[in-house]
């Protein structure tokens, strides 16, 4: 008998890739040239410290200490679903004091696709941006959480319009990304034909949001239904070039399961502009600011030292660079 998937996690396939190593580099590792930009607003390092939350009684102190180490290393910061705070329920620290900490970096408001089925519109989302004074719009799709979720927002007809309709009218860039299964490359043309300035692929091998609704569920019966769709999703190694290959032009951000400066160098090799990490900071912006900074700047560190033995003096020339593992996108 073929051994039950249900509960088991999905692989962001970043472990079968690896970098043809440089052993005459030719540069100085302290030289590379890591930065980015991301609406006009100028990186340090190719990081977006992703969407993300510790709960309502947590948020506010996760959020300054993400915004302070935000701003201290020059990298890009997105907040958590900003729902709650909407509907005036606590803010979790989502307010203007989120960019008087980080006044140079970019910041992405976020709000759900689903709550565009559900009576959301431009009036919701200009009132995202403007709580905390963000740069753009993150629509944040989640098809599988609330299919699993009791009294989850199961109608998705009409969400494509919505985004196009905030396109349209928001007057800031709207970007959307999944949380944590994944865009494949026809969903991304999709988003791109209506006028999508930034799309987040999230894929499998992150954070498995089935996997928690699980842990929440006491029907043992619903329980095994989410757990069966714990490791389902697009891996991220694979999300990545699918969607660079659809959507060539546009501002590629890989995340979902990206643990270290190592995976983030093979998500930029695949195609992705920027690179974000969510979970696995958490713990430490828990702690402090410092904590969190120390965090992030050591990936910043690794990533550099990956550029360093594969011989990219810049992110165009990681681009470049040898790595074995997977076909290359369009390979039979």
């Amino acid at each position: 008998m073929a051994p039950s998937r249900a509960g088991r996690r999905a692989d962001s396939g970043f472990d079968a890739l690896r970098f043809e190593h440089v052993a005459l580099p030719e540069i100085d590792l302290d030289a590379i040239d890591l930065t980015a930009t991301l609406f006009g607003r100028r990186l340090s390092a190719p990081l977006l410290i992703s969407s993300m939350t510790g709960g309502p009684e947590r948020a506010a102190r996760i959020n300054r200490h993400l915004a302070e180490a935000a701003q201290t290393l020059g990298i890009a910061l997105a907040v958590g679903s900003q729902r709650i705070a909407l509907e005036g329920r606590g803010d979790g620290g989502l307010d203007r004091s989120l960019r008087a900490l980080a006044p140079d970096v970019p910041l992405l408001a976020n709000i759900g696709a689903a709550q565009l089925g559900l009576g959301y519109g431009l009036d919701e989302a200009r009132r995202a941006v403007e709580m905390i004074d963000a740069d753009a719009l993150i629509v944040h799709l989640n098809p599988l959480q609330e299919a699993v979720q009791p009294g989850g927002d199961r109608n998705w007809r009409g969400i494509l319009s919505g985004i196009e309709s905030l396109v349209l009218d928001l007057g800031r860039p709207v970007v959307v990304k999944e949380v944590g299964a994944g865009i494949s490359g026809p969903v991304a043309r999709r988003l791109a034909d209506v006028g999508v300035a930034v799309i987040d692929v999230a894929g499998a091998g992150g954070t498995s949001w089935a996997a928690i609704e699980a842990e929440r569920l006491a029907d043992p019966r619903a329980r095994a239904t989410a757990l069966l769709f714990a490791d389902w999703g697009i891996p991220t190694a694979q999300a990545i070039p699918a969607v660079r290959a659809a959507c060539p032009a546009i501002t590629l951000i890989g995340s979902g399961g990206i643990r270290n400066g190592l995976d983030a160098a093979k998500a930029i090799r695949l195609g992705a502009d920027l690179v974000g990490q969510a979970a696995a900071s958490l713990a430490a912006a828990e702690v402090s600011t410092e904590a969190a900074a120390r965090h992030f700047a050591g990936v910043v560190e690794e990533l550099r030292i990956a550029c360093f033995c594969t011989g990219s003096a810049d992110l165009a020339a990681l681009r470049r660079a040898a790595i074995a593992g997977i076909p290359e996108p369009g390979a039979a």
